[in-house]
């Protein structure tokens, strides 16, 4: 299990040595820091991780760092959430399969019809109203 501590609102100075400096100054210990970098610039995001290697001592660099003033500001430190990416489930499978297959075996849902880009708007391909349908024969 990973005992990873989200710390932000750094000032984008603040390197992991820095950090690390902190921690031993408060007798902390963490396995490894990372701070969040700019690809391009290679400036600092304003937040690090720092991985701690145990429960306890994650626990105790959030009550450290959480709201503490460092140049006008307040860090945070909390746990890190898993990352959310294109890939990362939103719902675990078994409530996805529920939540598609519930709401159809329970009703007669017809699926929506086809959707296709025109003029930079999205349009069904069959027209609501008489009035559209003799528009659509125009056009």
């Amino acid at each position: 299990m990973s005992f990873t501590v989200f710390l932000g609102n750094l000032p984008t100075w603040v390197t992991a040595d820095d950090i690390k400096q902190w921690l031993t100054a408060e007798g902390l210990v963490a396995d490894a820091v990372k701070v969040i970098r700019n690809h391009e610039t290679q400036e600092s995001k304003g937040f690090a991780f720092v991985e701690a290697p145990t429960a306890d001592e994650m626990q105790a660099i959030i009550r450290r760092f959480d709201r503490a003033p460092l140049e006008d500001r307040l860090l945070r430190a909390n746990p890190a959430q898993p990352p959310k990416g294109k890939d990362a489930p939103r719902t675990p499978p078994a409530q996805q399969q529920q939540a598609v297959a519930a709401p159809n075996a329970t009703r007669n849902i017809q699926p929506r019809p086809e959707r296709r880009k025109r003029g930079g708007r999205d349009r069904e391909h069959t027209p609501r109203s008489a009035f559209a349908t003799e528009l659509a024969k125009v056009l």
